[in-house]
């Protein structure tokens, strides 16, 4: 039995982020272990193929030898901190030797990077569902909804089956630090990664509508494209979770210049709303944009 106990300053800071880094580390494992995850399997049998080239499996030995010992330090999977780090940051991080810092690059750019558009789009997604959850209906409505083994019970999160780098514990007290929800692409269960000093412990789970994951649409419908043209409908239909200019432009082909004019004519229109965190402005659909988007 797993059993984390919050204080009232650990409610009080309850953040949500993304670690570019763990889901490299978690995608090498499920390209091991490829059974485990068939709602992957798109992604899954062209990362698969690249373990097999020699070129690659020369260059990720020194991960795969680990994963497959089952001895991958805890420094590859640490607690993210923020919802915008990016891989090479978290990675010049990681107290970890340069042959298995080179070794999880070469696997990130190969089989993780060309993805890392469409998978960071479905965590950012999970990230607005819950921190609207959080404001409506608060703390206890979010855990009850993360996972079907998470219960909240007076002043503890309880799950039967959590477990803190790989290893069961009776029970953790944050003492104040609170704690960060991570949501994962990979992995049907949820993990505590304990804290670092200068990051307070990470509850990972998985995110929601991973089926969707894969499939294969035209995010702007010929009705919409006709109407305010290709590019714009496809921004549009990429601003439902908070997204960047440069994150946009990654994701739909344009410049970065681009889609700035098109976001400035979507945020006259009163189809997207934009809002500043730190250095970065992010861009999300509004009510109006949005039913526009799922209008028949």
């Amino acid at each position: 039995m797993g059993t984390v106990r919050f204080g009232v300053h650990d409610v009080v800071n309850i953040r949500f982020a993304i670690s570019p880094l763990g889901e490299a580390v978690a995608a090498f494992r499920a390209a091991l272990d490829p059974g485990r995850h068939a709602v992957h399997l798109p992604w899954l049998r062209p990362a698969v193929a690249l373990l097999e080239d020699r070129g690659l499996a020369r260059r990720t030995a020194p991960l795969a030898d680990l994963a497959r010992r089952g001895a991958l330090p805890d420094a590859l999977t640490p607690p993210p901190r923020c919802p915008l780090s990016e891989f090479e940051e978290e990675l010049a991080k990681a107290p970890v030797d340069a042959e298995l810092a080179e070794a999880v690059r070469a696997w990130w750019r190969a089989a993780v990077a060309p993805h890392w558009p469409r998978m960071r789009a479905l965590q950012e997604a999970d990230i607005a569902h819950r921190t609207r959850q959080l404001a409506e209906d608060g703390i206890q409505e979010v855990f009850a909804h993360l996972h079907p083994t998470l219960s909240w019970e007076g002043d503890r999160l309880v799950a039967p089956h959590l477990r803190q780098s790989g290893r069961d514990f009776d029970g953790i007290e944050l003492g104040g630090t609170g704690v960060t929800l991570a949501p994962t692409v990979f992995g049907a269960e949820c993990r505590l990664l304990a804290g670092d000093g200068a990051a307070p412990p990470a509850l990972v789970y998985p995110a929601r509508a991973l089926g969707t994951l894969w499939e294969r649409r035209d995010p702007a419908g010929d009705g919409l494209a006709r109407l305010m043209g290709r590019s714009r409908a496809r921004l549009l239909a990429h601003t439902s979770s908070p997204s960047t200019t440069t994150q946009l432009a990654a994701r739909t082909g344009l410049s970065p210049g681009a889609v700035s004019q098109h976001l400035a004519v979507l945020r006259d229109a009163g189809l997207v709303t934009s809002h500043r965190y730190r250095r970065e402005v992010h861009y999300t659909a509004s009510d109006l944009g949005t039913a526009l988007l799922h209008s028949p």
